[in-house]
């Protein structure tokens, strides 16, 4: 089984319009069309699965740059999504400009306590 993206996809492209567009390629197990969690507004882009590792191979090699709904579509083995780290902030747990026990002086910022004369 390969799980294909297919990015730049038309906002009002509907799942069974892509089942029907990767169907003549091989059987299509899932399509799923990713959408803005508040919104729920298409994203723009897809995940297509398919049976068989060659009729997913035959799809992209067709199917990739192809016009669908007015834009050309982008078509490739979808990559696993990276492991998140859980919880910590990039850069160390960083908290802009402030040092440990200080003021935050980088920005110009004046702390509460800072007389203002």
């Amino acid at each position: 089984m390969k799980n294909l993206f297919v990015g730049n996809l038309p906002f009002d492209a509907t799942e069974d319009a892509l089942r029907d567009l990767f169907s003549p390629y091989g059987e299509v197990q899932q399509v799923r069309i990713m959408t803005d969690r508040d919104t729920g507004r298409s994203r723009g882009f897809a995940f297509v699965e398919m049976v068989q590792d060659d009729d997913a191979v035959k799809a992209i090699e067709t199917l990739n740059g192809k016009d669908f709904g007015g834009r050309a579509l982008t078509i490739n083995e979808a990559r696993p999504r990276p492991e998140r780290s859980g919880g910590s902030r990039p850069g160390g747990g960083g908290y802009g400009g402030k040092r440990r026990g200080g003021r935050d002086n980088s920005r110009g910022f004046r702390s509460p306590r800072d007389s203002r004369w």
